[in-house]
């Protein structure tokens, strides 16, 4: 075996880590041989549609592979949907998803760099827009690319399928979303596309487009989906069940904590990449207490996302506020002004020094009796507390000091 035979297998081996489908592996060593022998990197695709402001741990899975890729010396191109998400994804769905608009697409997509440079050297990558050549695509674009796929073929999907027999409608705009996807592998030129097993017919519609446009098929990596907190649904905002890339540490420490049992060695494998198979050893023999195993799990989770320091700060926090049921010995400190009448309600307050999404979720916290002012539970939705310092809990693992203050500084005659 010569060396390049000998390297060409070393970076399959690594790309295959944790994949579940690797679709047009011999063209793909092909194009290896051609990239060692002139220098020029293969170009590496994922993509994401900015449809929330947040990532999630589930996206790390898929970033975590397309670093390998960029630790093989190839380029990493990460390109944010914001044409695409304007359509929205219909894999998985039940029904038509609403589109959103310009303005809350565009506001999602800042975010994104900044979560994925905690998992991609983004100075070394590309980061692109699919607005950058959709928004050119002229009306004889558009046809030219619908004219390559057939309906037939497009049924052949099985959310499409199912939803067909079900009488359930499917808006002609939906079946543009794989065609748009595809022809991003043509704009980019792309030799590999990854995503998660969900997206397998999405992504080998783009190798039949490129070849429909001249272009040699990109190679098609899938990885396992991450199962959500709740140890049923795949990782999701909408569901509830994730631990988000930008958490604080308590948080996603104390989430992580939460998952069942039976649900770690699934966590440790498919977010380790085989670095974490110690750990999997570990949980498969039970040769510790779910607790212990759940804990190594939590702080590997949380170094990944925020360091080590975090990791530990965040694991002392734990086993102090929620397991031994003390208060932390640092909390936030908020400083909130008070309304014209020198109080604010308590709706309000929960709102802003916790970053709730609304009123709704302040007054379920409230309901459950979830929240503590000063020690004691709280569940009036209706109180107003005048101006001073209060320590609040919120569930379980949130603290803060929040100061309301009338603009006088605290503690002047």
């Amino acid at each position: 075996m010569t060396d390049l035979e000998r390297e060409i297998d070393r970076q399959i081996e690594r790309m295959k880590l944790g994949s579940v489908d690797f679709v047009g592996e011999a063209n793909l060593r092909v194009r290896l041989a051609e990239s060692i022998g002139a220098g020029r990197p293969l170009r590496v695709k994922l993509g994401m549609d900015p449809s929330a402001p947040d990532l999630h741990l589930g996206h790390t899975v898929t970033l975590q592979k397309l670093r390998i890729f960029q630790e093989l010396g190839h380029m990493p191109i990460f390109l944010i949907g914001d044409f695409t998400a304007r359509i929205g994804d219909p894999t998985g769905k039940k029904k038509t998803r609403p589109a959103l608009d310009e303005a809350a697409v565009r506001a999602n997509a800042e975010t994104y760099v900044d979560q994925v440079r905690r998992v991609l050297d983004v100075e070394r990558a590309e980061i692109r827009f699919n607005s950058e050549w959709m928004r050119d695509f002229s009306p004889g674009d558009f046809v030219r690319l619908c004219s390559k796929y057939t309906v037939a073929r497009m049924m052949e999907r099985d959310d499409f399928s199912k939803r067909y027999r079900d009488q359930t409608p499917i808006s002609i705009h939906e079946l543009l979303y794989p065609l748009v996807q595809a022809y991003d592998s043509v704009a980019l030129q792309a030799d590999v596309e990854l995503g998660g097993t969900d997206q397998l017919f999405n992504l080998l519609v783009g190798r039949e487009i490129q070849k429909d446009y001249g272009q040699r098929p990109q190679a098609v990596i899938t990885q396992a989906l991450l199962v959500g907190l709740d140890g049923k649904e795949k990782m999701s905002k909408s569901l509830d069940n994730f631990v988000g890339i930008t958490e604080a540490p308590p948080n996603a420490y104390g989430k992580t904590m939460s998952i069942p049992d039976a649900l770690m060695g699934n966590w440790a494998e498919i977010l380790g990449f085989g670095d974490w198979a110690d750990l999997v050893a570990r949980i498969e023999a039970g040769d510790a207490g779910p607790m212990e195993l759940k804990h190594e799990l939590a702080h590997r989770v949380v170094a990944r996302l925020h360091g080590e320091d975090a990791a530990s700060g965040a694991g002392r926090h734990f086993r102090q506020v929620v397991q031994h049921g003390e208060r932390p010995l640092e909390i936030p400190r908020i400083n909130l002004g008070a309304t014209a009448t020198g109080d604010i309600g308590l709706l309000d307050l929960l709102r802003e020094a916790f970053a709730l999404p609304s009123n709704a979720e302040a007054r379920r916290l409230l309901a459950q009796g979830a929240v503590q002012i000063n020690a004691l539970t709280e569940r009036d939705t209706r109180r107003r507390l005048a101006t001073g310092v209060y320590v609040i809990r919120a569930g379980k693992r949130r603290y803060a000091e929040v100061v309301v203050s009338d603009g006088t500084p605290h503690g002047a005659p």
